[in-house]
């Protein structure tokens, strides 16, 4: 009796665990969203400076280098977020791309590392009312479940009872 309400809870456990993701993935997907948006207008801003000038992005980045430490700090700080920007908006774009289904592996596949941080201390625990993530619940109660049937199965086997040997039934 014991054993069976350990291996429902493990599946309901399982259940409430798993479920989580559609929802860690939207929350992960917004914050990410944040994020692009926000360098979007930080390098869109530095061509409109570079076009005023009239230097391309990768000339403008140059003539900043050549004007001193300062200056060549600088750059490097632009040109490492220019490619932050590029690097977010390429998973972003990948992961929109993904099905319901998809999503959640392709957050854990492609993760921004400061993003998932952010998301996870932030994140706020919700039941999501949707086929995926009523589908997530059932395979995290599926594998609760079977896990722990299959554990507890282990622990008892050592002391079944067995059958005296001339006893044929």
């Amino acid at each position: 009796m014991i054993g069976r309400a350990v291996v429902l809870a493990c599946g309901l456990g399982g259940a409430v665990g798993l479920s989580q993701m559609p929802e860690f993935s939207q929350q992960y997907i917004q914050r990410m969203g944040g994020a692009v948006d926000e360098l979007r207008g930080f390098v869109a801003d530095f061509d409109a400076d570079a076009v005023s000038v009239g230097l391309t992005r990768e000339e403008a980045l140059l003539d900043l280098k050549s004007g001193g430490a300062l200056g060549a700090a600088r750059a490097d700080t632009v040109g490492q977020m220019i490619g932050r920007y590029q690097q977010m908006s390429e998973a972003l774009a990948a992961i929109q791309g993904a099905g319901p289904f998809t999503r959640a592996y392709t957050v854990a596949k492609v993760p921004d590392r400061d993003v998932a941080q952010a998301t996870w201390a932030a994140y706020q625990p919700a039941v999501p009312f949707t086929v995926e993530g009523g589908m997530f619940g059932a395979a995290g109660f599926l594998g609760g479940w079977l896990g722990s049937a299959i554990l507890m199965g282990l622990l008892k086997w050592p002391f079944r009872r067995r059958k005296p040997a001339g006893d044929v039934a």
